[in-house]
């Protein structure tokens, strides 16, 4: 199939542009600042982000997979778009997990893509994901979950800095007797892992983590690292933090392969009434 010119960036914003392509049941991927989403006939069928662990890593890190059988399953079907299918097909995988694990990435990376709403790079019409067609979702679902969940978390904590600088420790606070899963993220917090990379340790989804480092900000157990800037002389000097300025960086102890994170059962209830809807 022949591929039309991409378009190039416009100042509108990345939702509105999904709408768009929504209504004209467009097939392709539209690239912003944090990430890609891929469509397929006006639904979203993929969405990537470099903040938010892949779902090879989701898949991996978890133990629901072993690492070769993913790479295997790439080298055989990642030219044909079929990964996600040589995986089920060959029996590492059920088809259900991997629907659960992919629409847990989607919906994990669509909150960084869409979370400030940027203006939208490009679209290239006829673009497909290598991992290929696993579970479509209707782009207004995506843009309503996306929505949500940033309210969430701003209710939770409302500086957004948490979710992707590096995090480190705020000494003093007492940080006994947490929930089994706010411990745990509190243990890889070391003054270097982003949200990101914490949720990727634990094999657990990105947002869960979010959730759980947003709670230990509100209670002052962790803050952003503060960036450093390039003063005058050659050497650099640290910015004005606005969280407080002591904190620990000790790494946390290297976590053990986890059964995957507790699913979200409201969202899950939700995307089955959509998929039923379909």
């Amino acid at each position: 199939m022949t591929m039309s010119t991409p378009t190039l960036r416009t100042d509108e914003p990345a939702s509105a542009r999904l709408g768009t392509l929504a209504a004209q049941g467009a097939t392709g991927a539209l690239s912003t600042e944090t990430g890609i989403v891929y469509l397929a006939a006006g639904h979203v069928v993929h969405v990537e982000s470099a903040v938010t662990p892949d779902l090879g890593d989701l898949l991996t890190h978890s133990g629901a997979l072993a690492p070769d059988g993913w790479w295997e399953a790439i080298d055989q079907a990642g030219r044909r778009c079929r990964v996600g299918r040589q995986l089920v097909d060959s029996g590492q995988l059920a088809a259900g997990a991997l629907e659960l694990c992919h629409l847990g990435a989607l919906f994990d990376a669509a909150y960084f893509v869409l979370a400030h709403d940027g203006p939208a790079l490009r679209f290239r019409p006829g673009a497909a994901h290598w991992l290929g067609a696993v579970r479509s979702v209707p782009v207004d679902t995506v843009l309503r979950e996306s929505r949500r969940r940033r309210e969430l978390l701003h209710r939770i904590w409302p500086e957004p800095a948490v979710d992707r600088a590096p995090l480190a420790r705020v000494p003093g606070p007492d940080a006994t007797d947490l929930p089994v899963r706010r411990g745990r993220t509190l243990a890889q917090v070391d003054g270097v892992r982003t949200a990101a990379q914490i949720a990727t340790a634990l094999a657990c989804r990105t947002f869960h983590t979010l959730v759980e480092l947003r709670r230990l900000a509100a209670a002052g157990l962790v803050a952003p690292v503060a960036p450093l800037i390039p003063g005058p002389s050659s050497a650099p000097s640290p910015a004005p933090a606005s969280a407080p300025a002591t904190v620990s960086a000790e790494p946390g102890p290297t976590p053990r392969p986890l059964a995957p994170d507790e699913p979200d059962t409201a969202l899950l209830r939700r995307l089955l009434h959509a998929l039923e809807a379909l």
